[in-house]
Parts: C-alpha cells; structure tokens; sequence
C-alpha cells in the first residue's frame, strides 16, 4: 500500500489515448491517460467505464447526444453504450474501468485505420505494490 501522487505521474506519461494503470481496486483498473484529439466510436460488452477529469476537459460523444465533462467532474458511461472521447485541448483523465475492458479491439482497429487515423493500441506498463511482500512489481497488461 502507497499513496499516488497524480500530477507526477501524469509528468511521465508522454503519449495520448495510452492509459496506465496505477492501481487495482475491486476488480477495476485505476488508469491515468492524456488525451488529445478524437478516439473512435467503441463500446464495452461487460463493463461500465468511467472518466474523471483531473485536468483540462473533453466532449464525450454518444450516438445521439453529446457531454461536456470539465475539470473536477466524471462521467460513466453504461456497459453496452457506444461512445467516443474527443478532446480538443490536452486533458488529463483518471479512468476506472473493469479487468475485462479493451480499448483494442478489433472493430476500433478497423474504425480508425479507415479514419486514418495513426491510433495506437498497445500494451501498457504498470506497478503495483505487493502488500505481503512489500515490494514494488512491474508487469505487462493489455488493456
């Protein structure tokens, strides 16, 4: 067990659309991730998925509507609901989603090769601390 310092973590990430879990929490991932510019359109079969803006804002866009979540507020979005973050500025989002949630799925990896999109879609590095032995490990996650 120790304390996350966000801001610092947030100075290490240098790529956008790339969350890095920082901690695990009941069966969900706690992710930081810079965004900036349009992801696509995607939705998540088994998990609801939500986005706390720490800093900056973005527009959350649904199929029939969209949100405008700012600085100090989150928003969840529904298992099964397709959505897509688009920032038009740097933002900076702690995500809490489910073990079980991919950000790459195939469909995604389509939708944005046919937008031209230069999206990447890779395993992502984390750490958490083993508690029993009091010592910090680093792993692989796909997610």
């Amino acid at each position: 067990m120790s304390k996350v310092n966000i801001p610092e973590k947030f100075s290490k990430i240098t790529e956008y659309w790339k969350p890095h879990i920082t901690a695990e929490l009941n069966g969900q991932h706690v992710k930081l991730d810079k965004l900036k510019g349009e992801f696509v359109f995607h939705h998540h079969e088994h998990e609801d998925e939500m986005f706390l803006v720490v800093k900056g804002r973005f527009r959350m866009d649904f199929r029939d509507r969209h949100e405008w979540i700012e600085e100090g507020e989150f928003i969840v979005v529904p298992r099964g609901v397709e959505h897509r973050p688009v920032a038009e500025e740097e933002c900076w989002i702690v995500l809490f989603d489910g073990h079980d949630a991919k950000h790459g799925q195939r469909r995604e990896r389509n939708d944005a090769a046919r937008a031209g999109s230069s999206l990447k879609l890779t395993a992502n590095c984390y750490s958490y601390r083993n508690a029993s032995a009091g010592r910090t490990r680093a792993a692989d996650h796909d997610g």
